[in-house]
């Protein structure tokens, strides 16, 4: 996945979502004050946004995204970028604070989980250490891989992946 990383504009909240899932550092955030924006593109990363002046202006920093919907978008950057995340990225990092996902730890998690889904999943429980959400192999990743699936990304079914709980 090389060093590809982006912030997002505050159109861009579930789109972001959606390239966390695949495993991108993506910053978002509902709204940036200018200079957190011009920090933010200056660390390295590449500025999606659905504002057509703002991504004139910035020139090879920017992406204006085409499309209303996250699957149109998705695609289009995908296609433009030539974007083809590794399944084994998929998952890899918080869906809401976007902070690379770790190992739980046993007793930790055995408290934090439902038993059930503990005693499945055990050694799959990954931990947010930003935020402190737990995740797992569960319906919610099987609907989103298979959405993933729908929008033209290969899947790998040995992917790690996970489905977050709150």
């Amino acid at each position: 996945m090389g060093d590809m990383r982006f912030v997002a504009d505050s159109m861009l909240g579930r789109l972001a979502k959606w390239l966390r899932a695949l495993g991108y550092d993506t910053h978002y955030h509902a709204s940036y004050p200018p200079e957190i924006m011009d920090a933010l593109i200056g660390e390295g990363r590449l500025l999606l946004t659905r504002h057509r002046k703002r991504a004139e202006r910035s020139g090879k920093t920017a992406v204006f995204i085409h499309g209303n919907h996250v699957g149109e978008q998705l695609i289009g950057l995908a296609r433009e970028l030539h974007l083809t995340p590794p399944p084994s990225a998929w998952f890899s990092r918080c869906l809401l604070c976007n902070a690379q996902l770790g190992e739980a730890r046993e007793n930790e998690a055995r408290e934090k989980v439902p038993e059930y889904i503990f005693h499945q999943n055990a050694n799959q429980i990954r931990f947010c250490p930003s935020c402190g959400r737990y995740f797992w192999p569960g319906s919610h990743r099987s609907r989103m891989v298979s959405q993933l699936r729908e929008w033209g990304f290969p899947v790998d079914h040995n992917c790690r992946a996970t489905a977050q709980k709150k």
